[in-house]
C-alpha cells in the first residue's frame, strides 16, 4: 500500500477498519495515530486498565462499541481532520467513552517540529 499518495482521511478510515474488532470489546479509551510526513505509521488503542480485587480480574462483561456507535466515531475522526492545519508530523488522540448509550469523544492534535529542519532554512 502506497500511503504517500493516499489522503490522510482515507488513512484514518483504514485505521478504524483495522481496529473495528477491538473497539467492539472496549467501552472507553484512546485511539492514537502517529503521523510523519502526513502518513500514519503507528496506531492503536489505549484503553482503561482492568482493576483486580485480591489478585482476581473481574469477568469480561464489558460491551464495546455497537456498529452504529463505531460508524459515528469513525466519521467524527475523519471529519476532525478538517481542523488539522499546516503540520505534517505529530499525533492525533481520539478519546472516547460510551455514556447513556452514546459515544462521547474528544480530539487532541499534537504537532511536532524538528529544530534541525529550521536551522537549514535560516
Amino acid at each position: 500500500m502506497n500511503l504517500d499518495q493516499m489522503p490522510l482521511a482515507r488513512q484514518i478510515d483504514l485505521v478504524f477498519r483495522k481496529i473495528k474488532e477491538e473497539l467492539s470489546h472496549v467501552n472507553s479509551g484512546t485511539v492514537f495515530v502517529h503521523i510523519r510526513n502526513n502518513e500514519i505509521g503507528k496506531f492503536g488503542i489505549k484503553h482503561l486498565p482492568f482493576e483486580s480485587k485480591d489478585g482476581v480480574l473481574p469477568a469480561t462483561t464489558t460491551k464495546g462499541l455497537t456498529e452504529l456507535q463505531y460508524q459515528s466515531f469513525r466519521q467524527m475522526a475523519i471529519e476532525s481532520l478538517k481542523r488539522k492545519k499546516s503540520w505534517t508530523h505529530g499525533e492525533i488522540l481520539f478519546d472516547f467513552t460510551i455514556r447513556q448509550n452514546l459515544v462521547s469523544a474528544s480530539i487532541m492534535f499534537e504537532s511536532n517540529y524538528n529544530m534541525a529542519n529550521f536551522a537549514r532554512t535560516i
